[in-house]
């Protein structure tokens, strides 16, 4: 690509928004907020535009995305991409030929099934395809092995560089500045919030600053104490000479991705070029940049390629498509791609720091930076996500994410590129984190364990006669019999889980009731109580989920999910400093354990270990105190996602062990034992309890999540979002959610299938499982109002087959503290 001319200046010392880095997302965030009317948009980049991962790219374009929320981001990229060349003038050289992932094996088919229910409620063109089909879309392929195809019609590779100057072009067009090359030397934040971008020419004052500086991110985050967990990597693709055959076609072939191959190939020209992922043995990290920061003068520059890396590869491509043994190899791309730790992008506010957004960690740069760039548009000028994209949150990582678990990391991540993606998919590189509970060494013998942001979290125990391991499966697997066993011990008996992943906070201040009275929609609690509480953002939606105690006057316990701490910290952070709140906030969750005692055996046990009376007239359900347990300080909730009698104990993480120990040895006679999170979700579905991230999110207002009883639209406080679900009740809703049962076989809902009525796709299942108690699968699932009544039919789409469901009157199984009012008034209540 020819050099565009420019003059480094900065043209101007004030800026709303400074973006550092001129990649295609930098300039697509600069085109979004500049069209979007941010005026003062200043994008700086240190050499030219496209230089580092840009240029070099492939440059594929797809709508797949085995995520539900991430299709929205390829979508969106894809449908600007079809119309930059009309709006700004400028060719972007967009080919969609459509792209056919291949199965080649009868696991492989089972994913695309598995895939299918996912498509199937998002407007996106997705199709399972018959070897024949695909035969047709691409006669030169070597159909021995093919069993099914996965098409996206519409799917195609763009020229990088056309897109990115279009991208400029467009940003110009709307006011914003491009200003190259002038490097960001120094970063400083101010105590207004505000930034001073400190460049060779010049210091410019920022409201805010983005870093998206590809594989230059690491350094810009050090600048202000930020180790990013990013990597570099190696990723090589080889294009090949005019290969007759392929100059003979009228249309340009679909891009095939060959997953058994781990490579994908697309026609260039009259030839083809083909890029392979190779295993994590032989895959290479640009490790030194990590240590030593980039090289100062890197730009356009590349990597010396080695084909005897990827000469696997190379022959199974050769194997598939015949006609490249024939083809000479014209050039080797061997170019530097930014990893995170699990190959998804950090797109956000980071916490920790006011007013520092990213972009940044793009291993698939191009198909994202349309969607990013609008999506990241939109959170900064409307003060919310515009959809709930949790899984690129940069507070997915916290101090836990260390170089050596990011290059372990990438490593597998890499090399795991093309895997099957099984439900409940756990991998092992980089683990365990120095982030452990407290009772790791003791139970990693004993159970399956889970990865949770850092931590290790057992999912399921073994007994002798199991089948133990990580056994995936798109069915009913080695997991699916002890996790009954488990259900039951806490339905019959008393169980003990460890939940000290939980994110943990203290807040305390003058203001801190204030605070929490505008933060959550439900009342405070008032001292020695506990109630769960929902932060909504402006418009309504669900952003969080958590419990809050009132431990003492003015000082509170609030708690969220592992995978929300530092997400629910920084909003709530974000709220005090902008609100002016006299309260502080501490992050407590590394020094606390967590574990819960449940079941109708939970007092018994419980009481041997303690003066305190634990009788339901002392120790009400939803009621905290601190007690000692065989003289272990603790504060202790009643309350437990089982839904059945139980607390959660709260406690220095260093009596984890003494703690646990004790209460095993109490509950000798009433036969305790431990249970996993497998066990922990049968239990709380049966309940009808909600989870956040699945029935409620950034997608969710919770009036349709069915949260009322949680919000209080008539508490004097106005808190954040109490206007909008005003309005939303007063308009009425258009979806709700429900209940339902399935008659299944040897698979199991787990959420974002396809629910159908009458021959459409009307909604879809957000959480599932198999309920032990009734002996069938239950499911949650969003439908349009006019089909959720109790009783009505529907179908639910599971690996290519629609099941039999019913909505039903939820719960299936009553709470504990229910039945036992229930009992009292002399009803005899269902369990």
């Amino acid at each position: 690509p020819s050099k565009e001319a420019s003059s480094p200046s900065l043209g101007k010392d004030r800026a709303d928004t400074v973006i550092i880095g001129g990649g295609c997302v930098g300039v697509s965030l600069a085109y979004h907020l500049a069209k979007a009317g941010l005026k003062d948009v200043v994008l700086l980049e240190k050499s030219e535009l496209t230089a580092g991962s840009t240029w070099h790219a492939a440059g594929l374009t797809t709508y797949f995305h085995p995520g539900i929320n991430l299709k929205k981001i390829h979508s969106y990229s894809i449908k600007l991409y079809e119309k930059l060349e009309e709006e700004t003038g400028q060719p972007v050289g967009f080919h969609q030929p459509g792209s056919i992932r291949i199965a080649s094996t009868p696991t492989r088919v089972d994913e695309f099934k598995y895939q299918m229910t996912r498509a199937g409620w998002h407007p996106t063109e997705q199709y399972l395809i018959t070897p024949e089909k695909v035969q047709e879309l691409f006669p030169l392929l070597n159909m021995d092995k093919v069993l099914a195809g996965l098409y996206n019609p519409g799917d195609g590779h763009i020229d990088p560089y056309s897109l990115t100057m279009a991208l400029a072009a467009g940003a110009r067009k709307y006011g914003a500045q491009l200003n190259y090359p002038v490097q960001v030397t120094n970063l400083n934040s101010r105590s207004d919030g505000t930034w001073e971008v400190e460049t060779p020419l010049g210091i410019i004052q920022a409201k805010r600053i983005v870093n998206a500086a590809g594989f230059w991110a690491r350094d810009v985050g050090k600048m202000i104490g930020l180790q990013h967990p990013l990597i570099p990597v190696h990723h090589q693709y080889v294009v090949t000479s005019t290969i007759p055959e392929v100059k003979a076609l009228k249309t340009e072939l679909p891009v095939i991705r060959d997953l058994e191959g781990s490579y994908y190939l697309r026609q260039e020209r009259d030839g083809l070029l083909f890029g392979p992922y190779e295993s994590e043995e032989k895959m290479k990290l640009q490790e030194s940049w990590v240590t030593n920061g980039v090289p100062p003068g890197f730009g356009k520059e590349l990597f010396e390629s080695d084909l005897d890396r990827i000469m696997e590869h190379i022959e199974a491509a050769m194997e598939m498509v015949p006609v490249l043994r024939k083809a000479d190899i014209v050039n080797t791309i061997a170019g530097p791609i930014t990893y995170s730790p699990d190959i998804l992008p950090m797109v956000g506010p980071h916490q920790g720091v006011r007013n520092y957004w990213v972009a940044i960690g793009f291993g698939y740069g191009i198909i994202h930076a349309g969607g990013m760039g609008k999506y990241l548009s939109d959170w900064i000028l409307e003060g919310e996500p515009p959809f709930d994209l949790i899984e690129v949150d940069p507070n997915r990582y916290g101090k836990w994410t260390t170089t050596e678990y990011t290059a372990a990391k990438a490593r597998e991540s890499y090399g795991f590129n093309n895997i099957v993606g099984y439900p409940k998919e756990e991998r092992f590189a980089g683990r365990p984190t120095e982030r452990t509970s407290g009772l790791y060494d003791l139970l990693k013998s004993k159970c399956s364990m889970g990865f949770h942001a850092g931590w290790e979290q057992p999912h399921w125990f073994y007994k002798p006669g199991d089948e133990t391991g990580y056994k995936p499966s798109f069915r009913r697997t080695n997991w699916f019999d002890p996790v009954g066993r488990e259900y039951k011990q806490v339905m019959e008996k008393v169980g003990v889980i460890d939940l000290s992943p939980f994110g943990k906070f203290k807040v305390k201040g003058t203001d801190s009731v204030k605070l929490l009275d505008h933060l959550f929609a439900n009342v405070v609690p008032k001292v020695g109580s506990t109630n769960i509480s929902h932060m909504l953002t402006p418009t309504g939606k669900v952003y969080a989920e958590l419990t809050v105690s009132q431990l003492y006057p003015g000082e509170f316990m609030l708690v969220t999910g592992s995978g929300s701490e530092l997400h629910d910290l920084r909003w709530i952070e974000d709220k005090i400093t902008r609100g002016g709140y006299k309260a502080e906030i501490a992050n407590v969750t590394d020094e606390m354990g967590v574990l819960s005692v449940a079941g109708p055996y939970a007092r018994q046990v419980l009481q041997k270990l303690t003066n305190d009376d634990l009788s339901d007239a002392s120790f009400k359900f939803l009621q905290c105190r601190h007690l000692k347990l065989s003289n272990i300080a603790v504060t202790a909730i009643r309350i437990s996602y089982t839904g059945e009698l139980g607390w959660e104990l709260y406690h220095r993480k260093e009596d984890s062990v003494p703690l646990y120990n004790a209460i095993m040895e109490a509950g000798q006679k009433e036969g305790i034992d431990d249970f996993g999170t497998y066990a922990l979700n049968a239990l709380r579905l049966e309940k009808g309890f909600r989870a956040w991230g699945a029935e409620m999110n950034c997608d969710t207002n919770p009036l349709e999540a069915g949260l009322e009883y949680f919000v209080k639209l008539n508490k004097a406080a106005d808190f954040t979002g109490k206007q909008a679900l005003k309005q939303i009740k007063e308009k009425g809703l258009k979806r709700r959610l429900i209940y339902l049962t399935l008659e299944t076989d040897n698979v199991d809902p787990e959420g974002n299938e396809s629910v159908w009525h009458n021959g459409k796709v009307i909604g879809n299942t957000t959480s599932g499982c198999f309920s032990y108690g009734a002996q069938q699968s239950l499911a949650f699932a969003y439908v349009p109002i006019e089909l959720s009544k109790v009783g009505q039919k529907l179908e639910v789409e599971l690996l290519g087959k629609n099941y039999p469901a019913t909505i039903i009157q939820e719960p299936l199984v009553l709470t504990e503290p229910t039945r036992t009012r229930l009992q009292k008034k002399g009803e005899s209540p269902k369990i």
